[in-house]
């Protein structure tokens, strides 16, 4: 009777954290997708949407509707199992890195130790699926955009990662808690500037959005990876993007924009959630800028950009972190 009584607080939070979870997940979408339409119009010096609801604030609800209620396509010669996995994959492991990210003090699932292994291994299954989706379609264009996509992510997570290790060495930690708690007289973007855009050049390309969305180039590979996908299985693709956008840009926020600090409020263990949420957004609004201001880059350019810059530039600032770590 202990045994059950010890398991039920645990029972309640893991349901909490799964309410939440997916709370994050559609409401971070909804406003995304809006967010996105009308940012690229004014941009682009036009209105977007503008005709259901106010500013056509309510278009995504019906558009998910609309793709909610549409019929599922198999192409014929496609691998049907694996083709119906793909937006799985690329959809549910989104809900586990949101779960040790501390969105202020107090509002944290689980504060792990070893925090960001669990978001970084969580986060590649995502080019797991765009592969299994690329190669289940059966068509040459998405296999192109799977094999760019497989070659991109391996690639930038490489400076990715060196990036993060830095502020790891710095801190001695993988928790995310504890790496937010320890910017407490300074954010590490002061301090480590160039692991900052490193980190922010391979977010993007981490998650294939414009000007490196070479996995899927409309222009050349008319919709690449998820070109035979409709219906809901589209859907699933998207909110699986616009959920990685949110994870990686509260990485960044926690490991070099101090997490939840801020201009103190009441209850700051709490409250500390709107500061969080502005960076986050702050950073997911300059990805959306960037898309619809520079134009798309060649694939061998992207590559050569990696290998040749980003990572030889992150393995030196590794280095010189740790020996400035060593000698204090």
């Amino acid at each position: 009777m202990e045994t059950l009584y010890s398991i039920f607080p645990e029972l309640i939070r893991i349901i909490v954290c799964a309410i939440g979870g997916a709370v994050i997940v559609f409401g971070n979408a909804l406003v995304m997708g809006y967010a996105e339409r009308k940012l690229a119009g004014h941009i682009m010096l036009r209105p977007g949407p503008m005709e259901v609801g106010f500013h056509g604030i309510i278009q995504l609800v019906v558009d998910g509707l609309k793709l909610m209620g549409k019929q599922l396509v198999v192409p014929a010669q496609a691998d049907k199992p694996l083709f119906m996995l793909a937006p799985i994959l690329a959809f549910a492991p989104v809900f586990v890195p949101l779960l040790v990210i501390p969105f202020s003090d107090k509002l944290q699932g689980f504060d792990l130790d070893i925090g960001l292994l669990v978001i970084l291994a969580f986060a590649s299954i995502n080019v797991l699926a765009i592969l299994i989706g690329g190669w289940g379609s059966n068509n040459k264009y998405s296999l192109f955009g799977a094999f760019r996509s497989v070659a991109q992510n391996v690639a930038y997570e490489i400076p990715m990662l060196i990036s993060l290790l830095a502020i790891v060495f710095m801190t001695n930690t993988f928790s995310l808690r504890e790496v937010a708690a320890a910017q407490s007289p300074v954010w590490f973007v002061v301090v480590q500037p160039l692991a900052f855009l490193i980190y922010i050049v391979a977010m993007v390309a981490e998650t294939n959005r414009a000007p490196f969305d070479l996995p899927e180039a409309e222009s050349e590979l008319t919709a690449g990876f998820h070109t035979e996908y409709s219906g809901m299985s589209f859907s699933l693709f998207v909110l699986g993007e616009y959920a990685n956008m949110f994870i990686v840009c509260s990485v960044a926020t926690v490991f070099f924009l101090g997490g939840s600090s801020g201009i103190d409020l009441p209850y700051a263990e709490y409250t500390g959630v709107v500061w969080f949420l502005a960076k986050v957004y702050a950073l997911m609004f300059f990805l959306i800028w960037i898309r619809w201001t520079y134009p798309r880059t060649r694939f061998d350019q992207l590559m050569n950009f990696c290998w040749k810059y980003l990572i030889p530039f992150s393995l030196v600032n590794l280095l010189i972190t740790v020996v400035v770590v060593k000698l204090i």
